[in-house]
């Protein structure tokens, strides 16, 4: 693909909380462009994964990072998440008062693009909109590449307007975290499919197609429907290289992941996961949850508790809702297997 340098249109989706730099570098390698989530590192910490990436490959990567505005914590509201959590709390013994108050997922600032200015990426990624027009222009000059993340056709021309070179059309059945931020209406959130040649139709940029594509006939349809590239996720989820949990590799591996949902009780903003037992008890859209990404914190403990005895009843399953293409196979193998649909789309 011209756009990044790479041998095939494929983008490995940044999936936080389940990779690091090892299913970065593996997929880069294998001719496509892989990417490190740094929503949940610290800033030594993505310095670290950035170093291991230069070290162990030439290749074009991509960096990605949340825009979201943190919050301001509200009492109330925190008081009203952990009412609703205590009786789990006493089922593990758990004591509320013990759990902080610090959000476990940041934005992009000024401070990481100190970091990235180090390595100057070949690609930066952007979730939940774009950062300033100070730290687009920054990243732009180092010759870096600027993806975003849209869910409808008004987002899609948002991002052209405001220094974006290609646009990630995110189609609702996406696992993770909806890139939405224009809107907070789920029901304007349109299928890969639909919402892919609208875009295709409203902006002049290159559009990747995401969202329910995982093989290569998957590819192939996107493809055909004016995507310049692809961008997959789930399915790279049982891969060596990630380091998605075993109750997450379970799940994925049974019948289970054939549920999914969007909800917000794993960070306070949607994201689509395979249905547990939080999700169908206290959602799968909770109105008392705490904003994102105060969420998480309260949950925490109450994973690690779950996860410890082998179970995910309080884990967020990240999947979308075609968790076909999920295989037990090194990282290149599915990108080569992916990239068969490119070959059918000639």
């Amino acid at each position: 693909m011209n756009l990044f340098g790479t041998r095939w249109p494929l983008v490995q989706a940044p999936m936080a909380g389940v990779q690091d730099a090892a299913l970065a570098i593996a997929v880069s390698k294998a001719g496509a462009l892989g990417s490190l989530p740094c929503a949940m590192l610290s800033i030594e910490a993505m310095r670290k994964a950035l170093g291991a990436i230069r070290a162990a490959t030439d290749r074009p990567y991509n960096v990605n990072f949340f825009v979201h505005t943190p919050p301001i914590p509200d009492p109330r509201r925190e008081d009203a998440w952990r009412a609703a959590l205590a009786p789990y709390y006493r089922e593990y013994a758990i004591d509320a008062g013990s759990v902080s108050a610090a959000p476990a997922r940041a934005p992009f600032t000024s401070e990481a693009a100190d970091v990235l200015e180090e390595f100057k990426p070949p690609v930066v990624s952007f979730h939940f909109g774009l950062p300033s027009e100070t730290l687009v222009k920054r990243v732009r000059s180092w010759g870096t590449k600027i993806l975003a993340c849209a869910t409808t056709v008004d987002e899609a021309r948002w991002l052209e307007a405001h220094g974006a070179d290609a646009i990630i059309a995110q189609g609702v059945e996406a696992g993770g975290h909806r890139g939405m931020f224009l809107t907070d209406d789920l029901n304007n959130q349109p299928a890969t499919f639909a919402l892919l040649p609208q875009v295709v139709r409203a902006v002049k940029l290159p559009v990747i197609a995401t969202g329910g594509i995982a093989d290569a006939s998957g590819v192939r349809a996107a493809m055909a429907l004016g995507a310049a590239a692809v961008q997959v996720g789930t399915a790279y989820l049982l891969c060596p290289e990630a380091t998605t949990s075993s109750v997450h590799r379970a799940a994925l591996k049974s019948d289970a992941a054939r549920s999914t949902a969007l909800t917000n009780v794993f960070s306070g903003r949607p994201a689509r996961g395979i249905m547990n037992r939080i999700m169908r008890e206290l959602g799968p859209m909770s109105a008392v949850t705490p904003a994102f990404p105060l969420a998480a914190v309260a949950i925490a403990p109450l994973r690690a508790k779950a996860e410890a005895a082998g179970r995910g009843d309080f884990s967020p399953l990240w999947s979308g809702q075609n968790a076909t293409g999920c295989r037990e196979i090194p990282a290149g193998e599915l990108t080569q297997a992916l990239a068969e649909g490119f070959q059918l789309a000639r």
